[in-house]
């Protein structure tokens, strides 16, 4: 496996962080985005873990982070949903501008929220994958429901997710109040695979049941059951990665 740190710019002009990881022999099957979690970065171990196996069965992957977050510059305060599906856009467009066309979006938490709602727009993406997705981009806002009051009237404000602290701007809560993720499942006409655990409690299942309800066959879920929200057990991640990839060659 050859990993290469590159950068690309997002809709804004600014750079993005990003590792491009390619099978050591011959021409991939096929390019894959992979796209972090809420707040999360392109190095978590989950993300690293699922791109090597993928790669192991000569699937490319190039994970990035979202702008404002891990390496990327830009300011996470100024983001949003919105924001991250037109960095799935630019993503994209390297690869298909240097490389080739991705093939295959793989998304966590909101990160699966994030390829559904930008596979309108690739339609190179024969199949998406998502891992403990939310059915509503607005989910995410459990997170910090108790500085709703002070968002509203301040226009911002400081919170902690996963021991950090983050400024979430009203804009950030207007966008996500204005997603339908469920119409564009509608639209969408290939290949889908719903990963979720009955445990996860960052995430309930229940997000699982809409998307799977939504999504037009063919489609396909597979239960993650004993693992957490952030795949934090290497078994589990693993297990992923190599559900993923015995799953997309079928439509790759």
């Amino acid at each position: 496996m050859s990993s290469q740190k590159i950068t690309f710019k997002n809709s804004k002009g600014q750079d993005l962080a990003a590792r491009l990881e390619l099978p050591d022999h011959g021409e991939p099957k096929a390019f894959a985005i992979f796209a972090h979690c809420f707040t999360c970065n392109k190095n978590l171990t989950a993300v690293r873990t699922i791109g090597k196996t993928l790669i192991e069965k000569n699937i490319a992957v190039l994970r990035f982070d979202f702008t404002g977050l891990g390496e990327s510059e830009g300011d996470f305060q100024h983001t949003n949903f919105s924001s991250n599906v037109e960095d799935l856009y630019s993503a994209a467009a390297f690869l298909e501008e240097n490389y080739q066309a991705p093939k295959l979006l793989i998304g966590h938490s909101l990160g699966g929220a994030a390829v559904l709602a930008a596979s309108v727009k690739i339609p190179t993406a024969k199949a998406i994958v998502t891992i403990g997705a939310s059915s509503n981009p607005e989910h995410v806002s459990h997170l910090f429901k108790s500085s709703f009051e002070e968002i509203n009237s301040s226009g911002k404000a400081l919170v902690s997710i996963g021991g950090r602290d983050f400024t979430i701007q009203k804009q950030f809560l207007d966008d996500i109040q204005d997603q339908n993720i469920k119409h564009i499942l509608d639209e969408f006409r290939n290949s889908i695979l719903i990963m979720h655990s009955p445990q996860d409690t960052t995430v309930s299942i229940d997000n699982a049941a809409d998307i799977y309800k939504a999504a037009r066959h063919p489609k396909s879920f597979i239960s993650l059951n004993g693992a957490d929200h952030l795949l934090s057990d290497k078994k589990d991640s693993e297990y992923v990665g190599h559900i993923i990839a015995t799953w997309a060659d079928r439509y790759l």
